[in-house]
């Protein structure tokens, strides 16, 4: 990981946002490992679950943990909706201004959060988008994601090293502007440059799935990312690009 010492970083609420499908086993260990990530921090934060249609006991491990711990919300989705639509319910319930993202699966490494943070502030930046070091796939599962994310380069003319690593940290003012579509969580670097925000790459750890199952095969991970690519190349094209350099208001921009 990067070192960056910043003796002093002014108070910021934190918003954490998990989505979750069917991961009862890794709710608890995460929720833990979460809360003792933060808990030497100065930061008022909080962590919101978003089930997105759970058909196991995923709903009632979540009741436990918001019980125990009011730092830890939920939103239990009406029916499976997808990664994109839990995301932005989370987005749109989270109370800090600064949003963080990681899956549910216990892969991506909480403690890496401090840090991005810390990048983020430092650097006046609009989103510090991990990319996974030693990544702890299965070899089918590395490759279609390093095809898909080399196409998703090529179409939308933006190298983003890793589009699929969920572990993101971004200013809520700058995420709300992004345009919310089925397959944008694919995306969100692209987008945020695609908006004229100020992007980071940093380095972050990967783990191995300890319990449960992957929820994405290649189709989902690869097929249907390609064919998203299309619809962001068009917004691309279409997105209105201005600056305004004087006004009556404000004459010496």
């Amino acid at each position: 990981m990067i070192d960056i010492q910043i003796t002093k970083l002014p108070m910021t609420d934190i918003s954490v946002i998990i989505p979750v499908l069917n991961e009862e086993e890794n709710i608890l260990p995460l929720a833990l490992e979460l809360t003792d990530v933060f808990e030497d921090k100065s930061w008022k934060w909080e962590c919101v679950w978003v089930d997105d249609g759970s058909t196991d006991r995923t709903t009632d491990r979540l009741e436990h943990i918001a019980n125990a711990d009011r730092r830890h919300r939920y939103l239990i989705l009406e029916k499976h909706s997808g990664q994109s639509a839990a995301l932005r319910a989370g987005f749109q319930a989270a109370r800090g201004t600064i949003i963080c993202t990681l899956d549910g699966d216990g892969q991506n490494d909480p403690a890496d959060l401090p840090v991005l943070i810390e990048i983020l502030e430092y650097n006046h930046a609009d989103l510090i988008a991990g990319y996974r070091v030693n990544r702890q796939d299965p070899w089918l599962k590395k490759l279609s994601s390093r095809i898909g994310n080399t196409f998703r380069s090529f179409t939308t003319g933006y190298t983003i090293r890793d589009t699929g690593c969920a572990t993101r940290v971004m200013r809520k003012f700058s995420l709300m502007k992004v345009p919310s579509f089925s397959g944008m969580h694919r995306f969100f670097p692209t987008l945020f440059v695609m908006m004229g925000h100020r992007i980071i790459e940093a380095p972050v750890h990967h783990r191995p799935r300890l319990k449960g199952r992957s929820k994405y095969g290649i189709w989902n991970r690869f097929g249907a990312g390609l064919f998203d690519c299309f619809g962001v190349l068009w917004l691309k094209k279409r997105t209105l690009t201005y600056k305004v350099v004087r006004s009556s208001d404000l004459p010496h921009l």
